[in-house]
């Protein structure tokens, strides 16, 4: 893989960054190509919101992590796309929430499997690993995402789906699970079934989260509670598309096609 060479100082230079991260986890094993489609169109959302954690982000990764903290048997999921893009960020956040980390793809072979796997211990050697070998298959759910780790989702009460596909989404919350997701595009299916959606990039949501979980583990559960239950997903989404309609608005009636930087 050609080494980045792209200097800071090019406008677009993070974004350009975490597509070569891409790139590199697809030449390595880690990344089904389908990936790479999915975080396209992920960039494409993300410029509708203005490539930034907008208020009603804010408020679902509270609550997410209020329900994380609360939860008897936490579980962050982990496909391609997470294991190139926040790996270190995925095992600190998991150890803050006292959660589990499960491997679990769609376009499951024993050899990426291997290659995530060898991702994350990399970053640290004694990480527990679920997904290697599952033993369960979550019901009505025939794809490879369907095969999960009888430690792990199987016996989960809370789980962490990002960057997910629809169908697991709904076939975890028909189980009686409670669904978190991470997904730029409010509209998908995952972010409609989801019991939580958190629509901003996984690059600022993880670390945002793992901030938000060393300030609400020193909270009482009473006041998790509080977050947890007056937290509204369908509202939330509603309040993104807004956020994206006024952004667009206001982008419309200003002259901003020779602009270098956009002034929303």
């Amino acid at each position: 893989m050609a080494e980045f060479k792209v200097p800071k100082s090019h406008p677009r230079y993070w974004s350009l960054y975490y597509r070569h991260k891409l790139e590199e986890a697809l030449e390595n094993g880690i990344l089904a190509t389908a990936g790479l489609i999915a975080h396209g169109r992920g960039e494409a959302f993300d410029y509708l919101i203005g490539e930034k954690t907008i208020e009603p982000a804010e408020r679902a990764m509270r609550a997410a992590v209020a329900k994380l903290l609360l939860a008897e048997h936490p579980v962050l999921s982990v496909n391609g796309n997470v294991a190139a893009l926040v790996p270190k960020e995925t095992i600190e956040l998991a150890k803050l929430l006292n959660a589990k980390i499960e491997i679990n793809l769609f376009y499951r072979t024993e050899e990426r499997v291997k290659a995530i796997a060898e991702v994350l211990r990399e970053i640290d050697p004694d990480v527990e690993l679920l997904g290697i070998n599952p033993t369960k298959r979550i019901p009505n759910l025939e794809s490879e995402r369907g095969k999960v780790d009888e430690k792990g989702i199987w016996r989960a009460d809370v789980v962490v789906v990002p960057l997910e596909d629809g169908d697991r989404t709904e076939a975890l919350v028909a189980m009686g699970k409670f669904v978190i997701t991470i997904d730029l595009n409010p509209l998908s299916r995952s972010a409609r079934m989801a019991d939580i959606t958190v629509v901003d990039n996984i690059i600022r949501a993880y670390p945002r989260m793992i901030e938000i979980a060393k300030e609400l583990k020193k909270k009482p559960k009473e006041e998790l509670k509080a977050i947890v239950n007056n937290y509204d997903n369908g509202k939330i989404l509603s309040e993104v598309l807004l956020h994206m309609k006024d952004r667009l608005e206001k982008l419309a009636n200003h002259s901003i096609w020779r602009m270098k930087e956009l002034p929303f």
